[in-house]
């Protein structure tokens, strides 16, 4: 199990972030949208993606205001997709962290809405981050790319077809698919130090493919083998939908394999940073034994 100096940052990441979020996003005062942004960036969640950002601009001694900002705009994004994610449309989903989602406290288009004004916040806070020019452009150029048509949306619509489609999707497939739709901003969050030091981000990639194909597999076993009031949302809806996931293409003590094979490789990718990346190792650990 990840130890316990890997769990008080982790806590400390998702309280700095939070703190960065209340600031960054728009009054309750202002309105609806502005309420139901809210809600849906702050109402938890493991904050995975900003730890990364935090734990990688630390490896290179970013200033913290760069890294608070970067790590608020893509927990900004990253709520955006789940609140599309849950709309009936796409996973139908009524609950999330333990709460109603947003379609179901407010209503469909408050949630498309809240989604698209959250997408373009992160990209606010990035341009208005104090940072040289081209560390700007470089983070928002390359989180376009990660959350679009050739990143997490691409993802998505992938998995939005293979719910209709006539064979279910094979492991090459499969692959290919969570790199996208759950992997690029994994992957993103962690080079996202490296972009602001003005460093090259390949080792962090590496890192980040296999943390985020991990991070996965762990979901897919979740989804059998979870309790549905600790993970705070369905269970069991891939399998109720006979769709393909490693779990059904690996079976479960293959995806588990499949997933520690994985963290060794996350690991490896870390040699570089010796030390420094302590806290990145104990993420890769913690993907695959978390319980939510």
């Amino acid at each position: 199990m990840p130890d316990a100096h890997f769990q008080h940052a982790l806590s400390q990441a998702a309280s700095r972030v939070e703190t960065s979020l209340k600031t960054l996003l728009p009054a309750e005062s202002e309105g609806r949208i502005a309420q139901a942004m809210r809600y849906a960036a702050l109402s938890g969640g493991k904050r995975l993606r900003a730890f990364l950002v935090l734990e990688s601009a630390a490896m290179f001694d970013v200033p913290a205001a760069q890294a608070n900002a970067t790590a608020a705009a893509i927990e900004c994004l990253h709520a955006y997709s789940l609140v599309h994610d849950d709309l009936p449309a796409m996973d139908n989903d009524d609950l999330r962290r333990g709460q109603p989602t947003l379609h179901i406290k407010w209503d469909d288009a408050t949630a498309v809405l809240a989604g698209d004004a959250l997408q373009t916040v992160a990209f606010e806070i990035l341009a208005g981050m104090d940072a040289g020019a081209d560390i700007r452009l470089a983070l928002i150029s390359s989180l376009a790319i990660a959350s679009g048509g050739r990143g997490m949306v691409q993802g998505q619509d992938m998995d939005v077809a293979a719910e209709t489609a006539a064979v279910p999707l094979d492991l090459t497939a499969i692959t290919r698919l969570q790199t996208l739709k759950t992997g690029a901003l994994i992957r993103w969050s962690a080079a996202a130090g490296a972009l602001l030091a003005n460093q090259d981000p390949a080792p962090l990639h590496a890192y980040a493919n296999a943390l985020g194909l991990a991070f996965q597999i762990r979901d897919d076993i979740l989804d059998i083998e979870g309790d549905a009031e600790t993970a705070g949302k369905r269970l069991r809806k891939d399998t109720e939908a006979g769709k393909a996931t490693f779990v059904s293409l690996l079976g479960l003590e293959g995806a588990k394999s499949r997933a520690v094979e994985l963290v060794a490789q996350a690991n490896a990718s870390l040699a570089p940073y010796g030390d420094r990346a302590e806290n990145l190792r104990s993420a890769a650990q913690y993907t695959i034994t978390r319980a939510t």
